[in-house]
């Protein structure tokens, strides 16, 4: 078995890059690891099955890492280093570097499910919409300024003066049509730096469509707060649309950016299938949001 070490030195605040790792890692005894780059692809072909992938990164760079681990059935290890981390928070990985690192040198693993689009897959979530401008405005000096917090802001810039776009969502159980101000195809418990999905995990077998309607800041403030709160989708609401499927599309009247895991992804229309416990990970468990599974429910 190969541990190979992968380092995006972009990530968050830079500080947790491959030689602040690499020391952790060999003092919680992992073998020398093989350090790669991402810009280079070549040495991809070496990695074997059974072979240890840690990705020093955010979510993107774990994207990445978690197509190369299923393409060559290999073991992905996350190494949280970037804003959003939220697919770390789905794998209840410990936050201090040597108690994870320790994690990877026994080996304990799980599975979790990936939402394939295409040729290409996401972890995560997946946005159209008001979603998008997180991943698409927040760089440079003002992300590492405000960290996960920038999520949250661009949104708030914008908010109030969407009218939203109109969109079909098709999931297993039928349709539902509207006019949206973001829609978000998950496939873990978690997006946007923390931010829980009521009632999913990321080894259930299920996609969560999370989808909200356009209504006055204020009000998508309480019923957000609410949902927070309550950790399960309310049931008698008329913001946020929450729909479970092991498959979904959508399509909108006007082709709408698409990102996944933080990078664009492409334009609508979206279609996305979720494949269950196909990637093996490092990870004590796979944390669950989820008391009861819902039905189909309109929110706010």
């Amino acid at each position: 078995m190969t541990h190979w070490l992968i380092a995006n030195t972009k990530a968050g605040t830079g500080e947790r890059g491959r030689e602040f790792w690499l020391e952790v890692l060999l003092a919680a005894g992992v073998p020398e690891p093989q350090c790669r780059d991402f810009n280079d692809d070549a040495w991809e072909d070496q990695v074997q099955a059974g072979d240890v992938v840690m990705v020093a990164g955010g979510d993107g760079s774990v994207n990445m890492g978690a197509r190369l681990c299923r393409s060559r059935q290999a073991i992905l290890a996350v190494l949280p280093s970037g804003t959003a981390n939220d697919f770390a928070r789905n794998l209840g990985l410990p936050e201090e570097p040597e108690r994870l690192c320790a994690l990877i040198a026994q080996g304990t693993t799980q599975q979790v499910d990936v939402a394939e689009v295409g040729q290409t897959l996401f972890l995560n979530v997946a946005h159209i919409g008001l979603g998008t401008l997180p991943a698409r405005e927040a760089e440079g000096t003002h992300k590492k300024l405000f960290g996960r917090f920038s999520y949250g802001l661009g949104l708030l810039r914008r908010v109030s003066a969407s009218r939203g776009f109109k969109a079909e969502i098709y999931c297993d159980k039928g349709v539902v049509k509207g006019r949206w101000l973001s829609i978000a195809v998950a496939s873990g418990a978690f997006f946007g730096g923390g931010n829980e999905i009521p009632e999913a995990s990321a080894n259930d077998g299920q996609l969560d469509v999370i989808a909200v309607k356009p209504r006055p800041l204020l009000q998508l403030l309480l019923t957000f707060v609410m949902v927070r709160l309550n950790k399960r989708s309310p049931q008698r609401t008329s913001t946020i649309v929450h729909l479970k499927g092991t498959r979904c599309s959508v399509h909108t009247g006007k082709p709408k950016t698409i990102t996944a895991d933080g990078d664009v992804m492409g334009q609508t229309p979206l279609q996305v299938e979720c494949r269950p416990h196909c990637l093996s990970v490092i990870a004590p468990t796979i944390v669950s949001t989820a008391e009861a599974a819902p039905e189909e429910t309109a929110i706010g």
